[in-house]
């Protein structure tokens, strides 16, 4: 007789504790960003969403930048405030293990415009190729 583990119920449930804290420091970082940073690599650079390992030991943080702004360089001022966003993490947030923190540049504003712009196109080309034209 075989068990089919992937029924609901069985296993372990999935705890929503690592989307609290994700949503804990996406706060919290969000307010450093637009209060106590200096650093202008980072003006205007929004946190889009924080994603926390199970064991809430890793935050993978995920970041948006004004058009015409390099991410690159936001990337070099995020990797720099490194320490100062953990030292503020670890006095705020009451947690047994400050995560470590890395930065990524989330890239799907660019996919959502670059699609936007191939459906423009078609709509056009459609519009183009329409008889009575």
């Amino acid at each position: 007789m075989e068990f089919d583990f992937t029924l609901p119920g069985l296993g372990r449930p999935r705890s929503s504790r690592p989307e609290r804290v994700s949503e804990a420091i996406k706060n919290e970082l969000s307010v450093l960003l637009l209060r106590e940073v200096r650093d202008p690599r980072l003006a205007r650079v929004t946190i889009s969403r924080v994603v926390m390992s199970p064991d809430l030991k890793l935050a993978r943080i995920f970041f948006l930048v004004p058009a015409g702004t390099s991410h690159r360089a936001a990337i070099k001022g995020m990797e720099r405030a490194r320490g100062f966003f953990r030292t503020h993490l670890a006095r705020t947030l009451n947690l047994r293990y400050t995560p470590s923190l890395s930065f990524f540049y989330d890239s799907s504003n660019d996919e959502i415009e670059r699609i936007d712009e191939l459906l423009r196109q078609l709509e056009q080309e459609r519009e183009g190729d329409a008889p009575g034209s």
